[in-house]
């Protein structure tokens, strides 16, 4: 009976790392958004860069179709918005916006932009 007491147990043994299941990792990302709603395409887009407001690039986007996507259009989740100025509501973070775009529109894009190509390559010289 006293080798019994004195069989000693490894601390190993005693941890709880073997009880609990393995967890996966996921790199953090600052750039988190919502998945985009059918018939939609969400991407980020730039509004600033270096402090400043690249109008040119956001008044491009939302002529050609994109629109901004707000924060209250999502609100079970809690995604970083822009909390000042022109954009304040949007869903944003370092100078990005998140912009939608329909897929209708896209394909009427590239329809027009398919004819346009056979139009210009209709009448291009070609050089020998």
């Amino acid at each position: 009976m006293e080798q019994d007491k004195n069989i000693k147990t490894s601390r190993a043994s005693q941890t709880r790392a073997k009880d609990t299941r393995p967890q996966t990792w996921t790199p953090p990302s600052s750039l988190d958004a919502p998945p985009a709603p059918n018939g939609f395409r969400h991407r980020w887009i730039r509004a600033e860069s270096m402090g400043f407001d690249d109008t040119k690039n956001m008044s491009g986007k939302i002529r050609s179709g994109w629109e901004l996507v707000r924060a209250d259009q999502y609100p079970e989740t809690d995604y970083p918005t822009v909390k000042e100025g022109k954009y304040a509501g949007v869903i944003g973070v370092g100078g990005l916006c998140w912009q939608g775009y329909p897929k209708r529109l896209r394909s009427l894009e590239k329809l027009i932009l398919k004819s346009k190509l056979k139009t210009e390559t209709k009448h291009s010289i070609t050089i020998s």
